[in-house]
């Protein structure tokens, strides 16, 4: 199964590493919750943030997808969300949810065990 665009244009600014691309996959008042439960981040100003420091950390960006699946406007991913810091790849397993609305992504809920991610990237 294919992804709707919106998610396929995010997942190749993620990997170009390209922010202005990035936050342009999302409507203007996008809610992304990178770590369920943690509160989600609200807005593109937030986003931007956040992903920009993340891109500005990373050499590489790749998140690839295992399997999804999709109904109507909800995107279903399963992941493998990958890093490079320093030369080394950092590699956390995903499942995530996109809500899309108007062509853009309104809503994302990244379920990824934090302590997982942590100990792998050595923060």
């Amino acid at each position: 199964m294919s992804l709707p665009t919106p998610v396929t244009a995010f997942l190749a600014a993620l990997e170009r590493r390209d922010l202005d691309a990035v936050l342009d996959c999302f409507t203007p008042d996008a809610s992304y919750a990178y770590a369920m439960p943690y509160p989600p981040l609200l807005g593109r100003e937030a986003l931007g943030a956040m992903f920009g420091r993340l891109l500005s950390e990373a050499e590489a960006v790749r998140w690839d997808v295992v399997a999804s699946t999709v109904d109507g406007d909800r995107v279903w991913t399963e992941r493998v969300d990958r890093f490079t810091f320093g030369g080394r790849e950092v590699a956390i397993e995903c499942m995530g949810l996109f809500e899309l609305a108007e062509g853009r992504i309104a809503a994302v809920r990244d379920y990824v065990d934090m302590a997982t991610w942590q100990e792998r990237k050595g923060s």
